[in-house]
């Protein structure tokens, strides 16, 4: 149980927060509603398939397109994309509806190597509903977890998901 004091000193951290002008607003709320609410669970055989993409023996770019039954409160499969490059795996992405994606990417290093990252991207566009937007954040841990991953990125916009800010993203983990 938080007491005054620190219910205080956390109201004033969002009040600055919030009164500055750097859009701290948005990813501290952002931030705080994903940590702490879990809204929906994982549905088991998507599990499954989840765990099966991670080991996947192929070499070409794969996606795995998830969605939430709001009736349900279960992430659950929406669609499979086999050799699908980030250009055209957004257009597959609904521009108004938030969406979450697991992406199996061919990445080519600067030196030569070649790896297979697993990549989670949270596509949560700008104008989505704010309950939706509230379900998709608060299950978006849980899912990341569930899956044991450790890249994850999210998009405000459709349009970024390229494959310059994929590999811009997976530079961070060379």
């Amino acid at each position: 149980m938080m007491g005054s004091k620190e219910r205080e000193k956390n109201t004033e951290s969002v009040s600055a927060i919030q009164s500055s002008s750097c859009g701290f607003r948005e990813i501290f709320n952002s931030t705080i509603m994903s940590e702490s609410l879990v809204v929906c669970d994982v549905d088991e055989d998507l599990v499954k398939k989840l765990k099966e993409f991670r080991f996947r023996k192929e070499t070409n770019n794969a996606a795995i397109i998830m969605k939430i039954d709001k009736d349900k409160q279960l992430v659950i499969l929406e669609e499979e994309h086999e050799d699908i490059s980030p250009d055209a795996l957004k257009d597959e992405l609904p521009e108004r509806q938030p969406r979450f994606i697991v992406y199996s990417y061919k990445y080519q290093h600067d030196d030569g190597r070649v790896s297979y990252p697993l990549c989670f991207i949270f596509s949560s566009p700008v104008g989505c509903k704010p309950e939706q937007q509230m379900m998709y954040a608060g299950s978006k841990n849980k899912l990341v977890q569930t899956v044991q991953l450790t890249k994850a990125f999210e998009i405000r916009n459709t349009e970024d998901l390229t494959e310059d800010w994929l590999r811009e993203k997976l530079g961070f983990f060379r």
